[in-house]
């Protein structure tokens, strides 16, 4: 029972009862001892005052009746005439104050038992009347003799109280383990409704945000593994259909040129796809190698435009290289680097009319070196922007209606240059098309 949250919110508040008991009942006993002792003392005093009056004007057998009748009530009456008292036991000191006609409110022991003691003289005779009561000691043995009850109730209600609290909170933590379960079965539609405290509204916030994520990402994940093998599939049919062909018989010795180029280059492809594949699954596996090392980029940026430019002309883009004078050298991986760049202009090359402008640039920001590679091809809608680096959603949204790839090549870049410490984003280009912007910081605050 203690493992589980209702036998230990139990066993707290149990306990706890039991502690306020035993707390209260030490504070509440010198409290109650006090309030006792204080009416007893002030009631003496005030029977001390009627003892005076009467046994100053009763006859003697009438005296007795009173004495009688507070030795009853646990008062002890002393008499004094001529200053000595009737009998033993008071302390001398308030024999000789009542004999000098003091009057006595004092506490001190008789007999070995403290008591109270209140005198006052008897005008006029040398004497006067003392009455005492012992100091009471039996009122903490009497609280401390019923405590057990107190404890017995107090246990009793915070058991009681302790069930119906941890049913109280317990049920929203049953509900939000029953929904997971069910999300770990598959089942995405499961949802909890918001009821009780704050905390089980934000449990049941935190599992149904989790159940509407995994809906979107599976679908997402769906959609794009059906991008995937549609861009599989159409090099694939190309190949074997040229295979097909060449083993039937189909194409002759003229065309077996043209079938060999075409099936190297869709062949071709496929490599760029799965390699692209991999880069990803192990970019999100956080296992990819990278090699960081002090880098200039514009001797990077031109060594990539220069091999861009045989694949442009002559009847693609209009390359164009914008570079500053001196160079610019950051901490990163050039191998990477160079990937992003030639996924963005194969992107580009794909999409951009012949005799629009391909344009790779490199310019010195603020904080970081800024690599961008813009376009005049159709370009994005802000809608577009907004989704451009999520895995396939391009490709999902522009399937049939103009060239698109896979969809991997932006989330390739965006992951590859997140590991790499820097920032890459999308917009519109001047020339009309798109811009990939990529922010890769200097060596100084990358070491920061």
């Amino acid at each position: 029972m203690r493992r589980t949250l209702t036998g230990q919110v139990v066993l707290v508040t149990a306990a706890t009862a039991v502690i306020a008991v035993i707390v209260t009942a030490l504070v509440a006993i010198p409290v109650a001892v006090r309030s006792v002792n204080t009416q007893a003392r002030a009631q003496l005093v005030e029977q001390s005052k009627l003892a005076v009056e009467l046994l100053a004007t009763e006859r003697p057998a009438a005296r007795e009746g009173i004495v009688a009748d507070l030795r009853d009530q646990g008062v002890e009456v002393y008499l004094i005439r001529r200053g000595v008292a009737d009998r033993a036991g008071l302390p001398q000191r308030v024999v000789q104050q009542i004999a000098a006609g003091t009057v006595v409110n004092t506490r001190s022991p008789i007999g070995g038992r403290p008591s109270f003691i209140v005198g006052r003289p008897l005008s006029g005779r040398n004497a006067g009347v003392v009455l005492t009561r012992g100091v009471a000691n039996g009122t903490a043995s009497n609280v401390l003799g019923s405590i057990w009850i107190a404890l017995l109730a107090g246990l009793a209600g915070g058991i009681a109280a302790g069930a119906l609290l941890a049913r109280f909170i317990a049920r929203p933590i049953r509900l939000a383990a029953s929904a997971a379960g069910k999300l770990s079965a598959g089942d995405r539609s499961v949802r909890i409704s918001r009821r009780g405290p704050a905390e089980a509204g934000e449990l049941a916030d935190a599992i149904n945000h989790l159940a509407a994520a995994l809906q979107i990402s599976e679908g997402r994940e769906r959609d794009f593994l059906l991008s995937v093998s549609h861009e599989l599939r159409t090099p694939l049919a190309t190949i074997r259909g040229y295979a097909e062909a060449l083993a039937d018989g189909v194409v002759g010795p003229d065309g077996a040129e043209k079938a060999g180029a075409t099936m190297l280059a869709e062949s071709e492809r496929l490599d760029r796809l799965i390699s692209d594949l991999l880069v990803l699954s192990r970019l999100e596996a956080a296992d990819l190698p990278l090699d960081v090392v002090p880098v200039d980029l514009v001797d990077l940026v031109r060594a990539a435009g220069e091999a861009w430019a045989s694949r442009c002309a002559p009847d693609g883009p209009l390359l164009r290289v914008e570079l500053p004078a001196g160079p610019l050298t950051v901490e990163t991986d050039p191998g990477r680097i160079r990937q992003v760049i030639d996924g963005l202009c194969e992107n580009a090359l794909r999409v951009v009319p012949g005799g629009a402008p391909l344009v790779l640039a490199v310019r010195a920001g603020p904080d970081a070196a800024v690599l961008e590679v813009r376009d005049g091809g159709p370009g994005f809608t802000d809608e577009d922007l907004a989704v451009a680096f999520e895995r396939g959603a391009l490709n999902r949204r522009y399937r049939g209606i103009r060239k698109v790839g896979s969809g991997l090549g932006l989330a390739l870049a965006a992951r590859l240059v997140a590991r790499l410490g820097g920032r890459i984003s999308a917009g519109h280009a001047p020339e009309g098309g798109a811009m990939f912007t990529v922010e890769l910081p200097y060596p100084a605050r990358t070491s920061s």
